[in-house]
């Protein structure tokens, strides 16, 4: 990207700008100003990161918000007047109010929050046919396939393929995996996230949730969508066309690149970010994922393919196994089997967003009587 006059300079709301992406984010601001202007801030609990923040992008104090629980605050800054982009790295479920808002008001909205889009899948589409707004992805292996599907028209795409580390387990029996401790999940072998990401990429949950998310991002049936575990993480994505051909986005991993290109898309930034050095790069390897000892991919599946509330089911009953987990209340084991009760528990349809709070409610209510069961074996044994 090159020199931009004053009226190309995109205006941007960050929310969760304490956490990975959002700090991440600023920092290409902060290279970038003559492309980028900060105009929100919005965080959790780190309110001294987040005044830090706010004097140095010269925010307003009215538009910087620590409302950490607070939905409609984080749509309140969504939907301002004079955002152009609207960054939504918010960790969880309640990032879904953000995203439906900044749709509604005609943002692009740079999309770091998958639950939102997961759980509200059909409120998110109507959001974005009625108020003509933009997804790009944040995630790199949904950045990657934004990528690589420029290649072609979608009539022409066979399938696409998200592709996963394995995770800190991968190779693991389920037996080995009876054992293994909150620090074990939380040692990620190539990329540094935050604990809930970090745990659902050592369940696999997180390529389910994403498998989710590129059938919601991109009109694809499940069936076109296939995950392949990749260990060295330089293939972040592929998407295969008619004719064989497969185009794949390779870098090393580095969130800067996918972030950047969330925020200028279709220009990109014009210093590079996890750039590979072909004389030492040696051998990039594929495997199939092991449904077995990783359920929670095929439940991801599973509940996709259900459609209505199930997705919603799935995130919020994941949500709390994996804070059970982080507080050591139930093994790491116990993940997929809560989730998988409270899927059992019976899904419905989703016509507003009420059906959507309402599914995460009850997942969530099922999934904490479930831990509670856990919790309780735990103790026994």
């Amino acid at each position: 990207m090159g020199d931009a006059d004053a009226h190309d300079v995109r205006r941007i709301v960050v929310l969760g700008s304490t956490g990975s992406v959002g700090t991440q984010a600023l920092e290409l601001v902060r290279k970038h100003r003559d492309r980028y202007e900060v105009v929100a801030l919005a965080a959790g609990r780190n309110s001294e990161l987040l005044d830090a923040q706010r004097a140095e992008f010269a925010v307003r104090s009215d538009l910087t918000r620590a409302c950490a629980g607070d939905p409609g605050a984080l749509a309140e800054l969504a939907s301002l007047p004079e955002a152009d982009v609207v960054l939504n790295a918010v960790v969880g479920f309640a990032g879904l109010p953000a995203t439906i808002a900044a749709l509604e008001h005609g943002k692009r909205l740079a999309l770091a929050n998958k639950e939102s889009l997961i759980a509200g899948g059909p409120v998110v589409a109507e959001a974005r046919a009625r108020g003509a707004g933009e997804i790009v992805p944040v995630d790199s292996e949904h950045s990657a396939l934004y990528q690589a599907l420029r290649s072609g028209k979608p009539s022409e795409v066979r399938r696409v393929l998200v592709t996963a580390s394995g995770g800190p387990f991968r190779g693991y029996t389920r037996e080995q995996l009876a054992t293994v401790t909150v620090a074990d999940a939380l040692r990620h072998p190539t990329w540094d996230m935050g604990a809930k990401i970090t745990i659902d990429s050592s369940t696999l949950m997180n390529k389910g949730l994403e498998v989710i998310e590129a059938h919601e991002l991109f009109g694809l049936d499940y069936n076109r969508i296939d995950v392949v575990v990749h260990p060295q993480s330089v293939v972040h994505g592929m998407v295969e066309f008619l004719d064989g051909a497969t185009i794949a986005q390779l870098s090393m991993p580095d969130m800067r690149l996918p972030i950047g290109l969330a925020l200028g898309a279709p220009d990109r930034l014009d210093e590079p970010f996890g750039a590979i050095d072909w004389t030492t790069l040696s051998t990039l390897t594929f495997e199939a994922p092991d449904v077995d000892a990783f359920p929670c991919l095929a439940l991801a599946y599973e509940a996709g393919r259900a459609g209505g509330t199930a997705p919603a089911v799935l995130s919020g009953a994941n949500e709390v196994a994996v804070e059970a987990f982080l507080a050591e209340r139930i093994p790491w084991r116990a993940i997929p089997g809560i989730v998988s009760e409270a899927l059992d528990g019976g899904t419905g349809n989703v016509r507003d967003v009420e059906d959507v709070l309402g599914a995460d409610r009850v997942a969530r209510e099922r999934a904490h009587a479930a831990v509670a069961h856990w919790s309780a074996e735990v103790v026994v044994t």
